[in-house]
């Protein structure tokens, strides 16, 4: 039985709605890649110039190729903290999320908010506290400093997002689990964590890319040691001369290991997202 013609065309409709909404997101990144192949007279002109010819002096001014700092340091640490961070939170926060959704403690609503409203707090306001800490505690430029930074601002989004993929879970595995003899330690190892995986992956997806991109308290709180690679990528932007494509080129190689992370746990990321979406 063939469906109504006014579902066709529905159906359709949101698909090409949908090829329209991710060829606009992929215009900017193309952009930027190819600016990245042109030379700085090149990626300035204006307007823009399509069949300009392609270099690599954007990417080898970047890794170090023309006498510049290198931007492995930096990538390392942004690896480092991005990694360290993500596996922090995703300790506590799987605890902390069982807690809250399959063996919940009293007033888990009131927890919940609380967590919650520590992201209402704007970023720049807990800036000048965090700078005199580290400063009178000799934590600055210092990579484990980000580490706990990061694990404590993706910590609320960590906890609010396996809240709702734990209340997924039959509750009727978890009993019967704890009938066998099971211990918390592996209901949560051997039983819910198996169960959530998807959106423990997309958590830990989300949490990733946060610490990654993260720009405004590395650029305050390290120096040279404990450079991150977005700190590393403002140095491209000066007052005089050109920079446009050494910043693209800069900007694409940075973004790769979030696109790559985001590519291979695409699945899970699609199941997660949609895994506390749907009862």
């Amino acid at each position: 039985m063939s469906a109504p013609p006014g579902n066709v065309i529905r159906r359709n409709g949101l698909g090409l709605l949908a090829w329209l909404a991710g060829i606009v997101f992929f215009l900017p990144i193309a952009w930027m890649a190819l600016t990245s192949f042109h030379s700085e007279t090149d990626a300035a002109t204006n307007p823009p110039s399509f069949a300009a010819s392609l270099t690599l002096d954007g990417y080898r001014e970047f890794f170090g190729a023309g006498g510049g700092a290198s931007p492995w340091p930096a990538l390392v640490n942004s690896t480092v903290a991005s990694v360290a961070s993500t596996l922090l939170v995703l300790l506590l926060a799987l605890p902390a999320a069982y807690a809250l959704s399959v063996d919940r403690v009293r007033k888990w609503t009131d927890v919940l908010f609380f967590f919650l409203s520590t992201k209402m707090l704007p970023v720049v306001a807990g800036l000048l506290p965090v700078y005199l800490f580290a400063r009178n505690a000799g934590m600055l430029d210092n990579i484990w400093l980000l580490v706990v930074l990061y694990t404590s601002m993706n910590l609320p989004i960590a906890v609010w997002m396996m809240q709702s993929f734990l209340a997924e879970i039959p509750v009727a595995v978890i009993e019967a689990a704890r009938v066998d003899g099971a211990r918390l330690p592996t209901v949560l190892t051997r039983i819910v964590a198996p169960i959530a995986l998807p959106g423990i992956a997309a958590t830990a997806l989300i949490c990733f890319i946060f610490s990654w991109n993260e720009l405004l308290f590395a650029r305050v709180l390290t120096g040279v040691v404990a450079e991150t690679a977005p700190v590393f990528l403002t140095g491209f932007i000066t007052s005089q001369g050109l920079f446009l494509a050494k910043v693209c080129a800069a900007s694409l190689v940075i973004s790769l290991p979030v696109l790559a992370a985001g590519f291979a746990a695409q699945d899970k990321l699609v199941q997660g997202l949609s895994l506390g979406a749907v009862k």
